[in-house]
This record gives C-alpha cells, structure tokens and sequence, in this order.
C-alpha cells in the first residue's frame, strides 16, 4: 500500500491523476513531428515529374524490350529501360520517365483510344507539362506516288479524314468528289504544326541513315512509282488522321482532295491518331510543341496488277517487308531531335529557337 506524506491530502492526489492522464492523452494524440529531413523527402516524393519531351507511341507487340520491336520498344530500350512504370488513371498503359525528363508511353490505337490516353497523362498530377514538347510517333501508310517503305515524315499539317460528309461513288456524277466538309468543324479537323519546329527537326535529322530490306526493295519494284521504287528518307507533308483505314486509289485521291481543300501540303501519310492527339494537347498547353513523326510501313493501295482487295488481303508471303526496318528508322530519326533537345535545354525552355 502506497503511503503519502501528511501534508498531501487526497483531493491533490485526484488532481494530480487527472492532470497525467491529461497528458497522457495528448501525447497520444500528438505524435513528435518527423525530423527535417523526413519532410523533405517526402516532398520530393509528391513533385511531380518536369516533362522535357514526350513521346506517345500507339502500339507495342508483346513486352516493351527483348521481343519482336513495335512502335514503343525501341524507345523504350533507349531511354526507359529500368525505370519505374508510374500507372495514370483513365491512360492505356503507364508512363515512363527518365531522369533527364524525358517521359513516354504507349497510347492505344485509334483516335478516341490515344486521344483519351493523352488527356488523362495531360491533366495527372504527377506529370509538370507546361515546357514540354511531344514527338506523335508510330507506323503509317503512304501513297506511292508520294513515298515508299522505310521512310520517315515530320508532318507539317494534321488533316482529320473524317469530319465531313460522305455518299457512294455510284450516287455521284462520275469523278466528281464523294466528300464535303462538315461546316463547324474549322477549329479541330486541320492542325498547321509549328514551321520553325518541322524545320528543325528536318535539319537535325534529315541525314539519319536509315535501315533498309531486301524483301521491301523486292515488294518497291511492283510499283511503276519513282517515289515508291525510292530507298528510304527523311521528308515532311500532310499527315491525314483517320479511323478508318482507307485503302485504294479513289481512297487515296480523296485524301489528297482534302489536304488541298483545308488549304495543306501534299498528302504524304495515313495514320490513325495524331490529329486527335493534337487536339487534347491544343486545349491544354497549345501546339507550337508539337511533332508528328511517321514511318511508312505500307502503301495505301495496290499496284497496278492487284485490286484492292487483294491488296488488303494478301496471299502468304506478298506483304510488303521492312516493318521491323521502319519502327527502328523511326526512333532513329526521332531521338536526334529529343536528344538535342534535352541537351540543350537551356535554349528550348522557354520556346522554339529559330532555326
């Protein structure tokens, strides 16, 4: 049994527990604050990444590196491989980023898959993309009156085949165009990209030797085209964004109509996304730092002793080779301009330098 001195009477006693458990209570409520450095590191942790460039893919094949190479690998293998996938809600895939604040990720095929990849990396908070440029990067089609397997284009414009109306050929009068623009649609179904960017990017890369194969040089000669019967290159054009993948002479007639319709250059490429793309990326930081970069896999119609189906379904062995050639040919045009970018810094920050 506990004894007190006399002077202590019990109503101090009382007091004095209640004071403690007092105590007690707000030292349990109030744990000691994490030491400085803690805080710090935390903090750190929360910023989020500085995108110096990034590069949007629209498909891989299987893994991103070690297998059969599509859209994404090759530059996956050269500036991402290790990091850390960071998982974007409402995104396809991941992103990938590198300490030198060069980030990518593949956005899905087509125009609302990728479009809607984009905005939901746009608006992630883990993600600063106030300074940032982004290359639009994949396969593509051309006419080959215009380009052959293996190139590589930088678009000047984005051209959306689909806003307009359509009919059958057999409703109109014979040659006459089957399409007419869908008024309300001026702001969104043709984008000019940035001239004095497509200007640099064709002088830092316009020299990149290029991959090239025997079954392509082989599948060029069916062609009577001089530009389809060329060894791959480095050139810019129109890029004309549709979902459906068009195919044949009239097709293609009808996008070359459309490119000089909205007042553009030549149409020289068919792809999927980039137009729409283009357009989340417009309505949130603008497009001056935009690029669109494209390698032609395919011509977008047959030669002339195929119809179009044939060439839309050929037998085995008749397609035409140098897809493994081209996505490399890409990355290899593509990174001496982000490279030089992330080099120089200093001098890209704040806008595109004149050439």
């Amino acid at each position: 049994m506990m004894h007190f001195p006399r002077p202590f009477s019990f109503a101090s006693a009382r007091w004095l527990c209640v004071c403690g458990m007092a105590l007690l209570a707000a030292a349990c409520a109030s744990p000691p604050a994490p030491p400085p450095l803690a805080r710090t590191a935390s903090t750190a942790a929360a910023a989020p990444v500085k995108v110096k460039v990034f590069v949007a893919a629209m498909f891989e094949i299987g893994q991103n590196t070690g297998d059969r190479a599509g859209e994404f690998q090759h530059w996956y293998e050269r500036y991402w491989k290790g990091s850390a996938p960071m998982a974007v809600p409402g995104a396809l895939q991941p992103v990938y980023c590198n300490a030198d604040g060069v980030c990518g990720a593949v956005l899905g095929m087509g125009k609302v898959n990728s479009s809607s990849s984009m905005q939901a990396i746009l608006l992630n908070p883990q993600f600063d993309f106030s300074q940032a440029y982004y290359v639009i990067s994949g396969v593509a089609g051309t006419p080959p009156s215009r380009g052959t397997i293996g190139e590589v284009s930088w678009a000047t414009w984005l051209v959306d085949y689909d806003l307009g109306h359509r009919w059958a050929p057999e409703e109109n009068k014979p040659g006459e165009p089957t399409f007419m623009p869908r008024k309300g649609y001026e702001d969104y179904r043709r984008f000019k990209l940035n001239p004095d960017l497509v200007g640099w990017a064709m002088k830092l890369s316009a020299d990149t030797p290029l991959k090239d194969s025997d079954g392509a040089r082989k599948y060029r000669l069916r062609y009577p085209d001089a530009a389809a019967r060329r060894a791959p290159f480095v050139g810019t054009g129109t890029h004309m964004t549709g979902d459906t993948f068009f195919h044949g002479p009239g097709m293609s007639a009808q996008a070359q109509y459309i490119a000089r319709l909205y007042g553009a250059d030549d149409y020289v490429i068919t792809e999927m996304e980039a137009a729409a793309i283009t357009l989340v990326i417009k309505r949130t930081h603008g497009t001056d730092r935009v690029m669109s970069l494209r390698g032609a896999v395919n011509f977008d119609q047959g030669n002339p002793k195929e119809s179009t189906l044939q060439h839309l379904d050929p037998a085995p062995g008749e397609t035409a080779g140098g897809f493994a050639e081209t996505v490399e040919n890409i990355a290899l045009v593509g990174t001496r301009v982000v490279d030089h970018i992330v080099a120089n810094w200093p001098h890209w920050q704040g806008g595109v330098p004149k050439p």
